[in-house]
């Protein structure tokens, strides 16, 4: 029986340490005393500790929980589904290929949960999409989904903590000690078993494990709509012309329509934009991003305003916060590499299976190649473990692989199926007292096809 998380209150450490540590300067707050008096401590113990409560750190929480590990899932923003919800990608895929299921489970239920309780409809996946790989991808509403993984979490025991984050993380002799802050909090915590699902590999960088990035990240993108305008009273010819001249005199960027004007006003601007150079691995990069973001979203508007057909134009969606592609990736027991990939290989501790076209965006957009027919990649364990760690694993676009792999690897649909392998792999290695490369990789397949998820 799952007993509950271990929670000691404790007094004493003044909130201006903290706040120095993240490099906050405490005066600034006016009444920093008042703050260090009010601020609280707690000392908090548990089998598996998830950071980053995106797309796969969500799902690996509920699996973790549900198989009675005493399960801490901590998430700097206010909601769960990172990317699906707050960065508003709410069409996840692929969950199927070449007229089969390939990834289900957690993820796959709560998408079509998301689906029916709001009334919209999965794709007929028994009609081929030949190139237009979106087509086979989940349309849903990305709140409603957050709300679902949420009531996942607490009805699997997951004890859930927002707007924290980790201050330092420490190896002890049989657990890792992670200190945590947040709105009024300090939080230590004694975890057996660790999974880095922030996106970036934060936590490998605190730790002091190798990771991998690129000198220029791929785009970003801030997911926006644009509504009330009319395509047929429109001159796109002289639209498109206009655009033009405008990137020319510096009142518009070619990034902000994704070079295609036509494309940007079909779509309503929704996912038609790129931000170059986005980055959200340290809270400055990620608010010039957020900002780059929204004054290209205005751009556009002010551009569109004066022309026919677009008199009415106004804004129905801006999220709260741009997309981001591609950060870090770790040096994994085994990475992944492009020709993996597109071959399909079948890696013998494959966890999990893939699909999407390699999908690298750059400053021309985005031209993605697909697989060849019948084509299925795997997702080995070895990818999920940082080199020569113990109690340590990564879900998410972190994962071990070079950067065309993992420009397929980091989209929804494989980041929760490798968040629920890296939830049973995290949960079964603590039951065991081992580490989670030394855990039976039957026991984590036979747990992860108990719990509805396809396995190689």
């Amino acid at each position: 029986m799952r007993q509950p998380a271990k929670h000691i209150p404790r007094s004493g450490n003044s909130r201006r340490e903290a706040l120095i540590r993240l490099g906050g300067a405490p005066a600034v707050l006016g009444m920093a005393n008042v703050e260090a008096s009010q601020s609280q401590s707690e000392l908090v113990t548990a089998d598996v500790l998830i950071i980053g409560g995106g797309t796969a750190g969500a799902i690996a929480a509920i699996q973790a929980g549900r198989l009675g590990a005493r399960t801490m899932l901590v998430e700097a923003g206010s909601q769960l589904g990172g990317t699906m919800s707050t960065a508003g990608v709410d069409f996840p895929g692929l969950f199927h290929a070449w007229g089969r299921q390939v990834i289900a489970g957690i993820g796959w239920d709560l998408a079509c949960a998301a689906v029916e309780l709001n009334g919209d409809k999965l794709p007929d996946f028994s009609v081929p999409y030949g190139t237009q790989h979106w087509r086979h991808q989940v349309r849903l509403n990305g709140a409603l989904y957050a709300a679902l993984a949420e009531e996942a979490c607490v009805k699997a025991g997951v004890r859930l903590r927002y707007y924290e984050s980790p201050l330092s993380i420490t190896r002890g002799d049989n657990s890792w000690r992670v200190q945590l802050a947040g709105k009024g909090m300090q939080v230590v915590v004694h975890a057996r078993q660790l999974v880095d699902a922030t996106g970036n590999a934060a936590v490998i960088g605190m730790i002091g494990l190798t990771r991998h990035r690129e000198a220029v990240n791929q785009p970003g993108t801030l997911i926006y709509r644009l509504g009330g305008y009319d395509l047929e009273k429109a001159d796109l010819d002289g639209m498109v012309e206009a655009a033009a001249e405008a990137v020319r005199q510096g009142r518009l960027e070619g990034p902000d329509f994704r070079q295609s004007l036509r494309g940007f006003l079909g779509s309503g601007g929704e996912n038609s934009t790129h931000i170059l150079g986005a980055d959200s691995t340290t809270s400055e990069l990620h608010t010039q991003t957020n900002m780059r973001g929204r004054a290209s979203m205005l751009r556009m508007m002010r551009f569109l305003k004066p022309f026919r057909g677009f008199e009415n134009l106004r804004l129905e969606r801006l999220q709260p916060e741009a997309g981001v592609r591609e950060t870090y990736r770790i040096a994994g027991e085994t990475v992944v590499t492009v020709g993996d990939y597109t071959s399909g290989r079948k890696f013998d501790d494959g966890v999990a299976h893939s699909f999407y076209p390699i999908d690298l965006h750059d400053e021309r957009g985005v031209r993605p190649r697909q697989l060849t027919h019948g084509t299925v990649p795997t997702i080995p364990l070895g990818a999920l473990i940082p080199k020569s760690s113990r109690d340590l694993l990564v879900a998410g676009r972190s994962i071990s692989s070079d950067r065309l792999a993992n420009s397929a690897l980091r989209v929804q649909a494989s980041c929760m199926a490798m968040g629920q392998a890296a939830g049973a792999a995290a949960a079964l290695a603590s039951k065991q007292n081992l580490t989670p490369a030394k855990v039976p990789l039957a026991d984590i397949l036979a747990t992860l096809r108990e719990h509805g998820a396809i396995t190689p």
